[in-house]
């Protein structure tokens, strides 16, 4: 990705706007019902913690598919003048116009977790996540040293259209195809609801008793996919993949469960999302695209500095 040329401009412009708010910084995410969020939540309060020039803002919808309620959390945000927003947009579309309104209002944004839809792009600053392709690439990977090149593999996915479910999801179905001949089942969207994804992984290990590996995309649906794995007296007969890394997922590598879960630097989305924003109203120049990358957790390195660094 190429600086936006219009960087520096807005960044300065931001920094009046900003401090006729106290310098407030908005974090807006999927939803705060969710450990990994919360987690989100704890980096953003990482970076500000120790400085007095911002203070800081925590909000999501009650679910990721209240995709409306997350625009109107935008929406007030911009109209209280808050100084900068980081954003994780539950919809690549129906965030672009605001999104747009905010960079009219001089207001910086920084996306992270999911891509806003090329029609956003020269509205926002900086754009952190995990690249979701190569992530899903990984966990393709890992299934098919774990389970093979022939079967049937389950997807377990969250909220169609996502662009980190895009990536994810679809980089992980592309390589699974392109290099074995696993057939692919699915994929079923669980809407991020742990319940969902518990009743639709029970009804897919009911009808396909012959699956030989199962993946869950995110972390409710990994924990509702787990939970369905248990009930049905599966676990340790397929190779299931989660990701996210919150208590229930580690509990399942632990356990046998799940087989690994590839997790995202949550806490580093939060943290480096805010200290951007930061850089961005110090006049300071910051790269389009960050990296925060997935660290793979299973039995023989859970307890390690490595996965300790990300699991939460």
């Amino acid at each position: 990705m190429k600086h936006l040329k219009t960087l520096l401009a807005v960044s300065a412009i931001a920094l009046t706007a900003g401090a006729a708010h106290a310098g407030e910084i908005a974090v807006i995410v999927k939803t705060t019902n969710s450990n990994f969020w919360q987690n989100v939540n704890k980096g953003a309060q990482a970076a500000i913690d120790g400085q007095s020039e911002h203070t800081l803002s925590f909000d999501g919808p009650a679910s990721e598919s209240a995709v409306a309620d997350q625009v109107s959390l935008v929406e007030n945000a911009i109209n209280r003048g808050v100084a900068g927003i980081v954003l994780a947009p539950s919809d690549p579309e129906a965030l672009i116009p605001v999104v747009r309104r905010a960079f009219e209002s001089a207001i910086p944004v920084v996306i992270i977790d999911s891509a806003l839809g090329e029609g956003g792009k020269g509205s926002y600053q900086a754009f952190l996540s995990t690249d979701n392709c190569a992530a899903g690439e990984q966990v393709a990977k890992r299934m098919i040293d774990e389970a093979g090149t022939t079967g049937k593999v389950g997807i377990m996915s969250y909220v169609a259209g996502v662009g980190s479910e895009i990536g994810r999801v679809g980089c992980f179905t592309e390589y699974l195809t392109a290099n074995s001949d696993l057939e692919v089942v699915g994929p079923l969207y669980s809407q991020s609801q742990m319940a969902n994804a518990l009743n639709q992984t029970t009804d897919m290990l009911a009808s396909n008793p012959d699956l030989v590996g199962i993946f869950g995309a995110n972390e409710p649906t990994a924990v509702g996919m787990g939970r369905a794995i248990m009930q049905a007296g599966k676990a340790g007969q397929l190779v299931a993949l989660g990701f996210d890394g919150n208590a229930d997922l580690q509990q399942f590598v632990r356990d046998g469960v799940l087989t690994a879960t590839a997790v995202q630097g949550s806490f580093a989305m939060g943290e480096q999302g805010v200290q951007t924003v930061m850089d961005i109203l110090n006049g300071e120049t910051v790269e389009s695209f960050i990296n925060t990358g997935v660290v793979m957790v299973d039995q023989s390195n859970v307890d390690s500095a490595e996965a300790q660094n990300v699991l939460y």
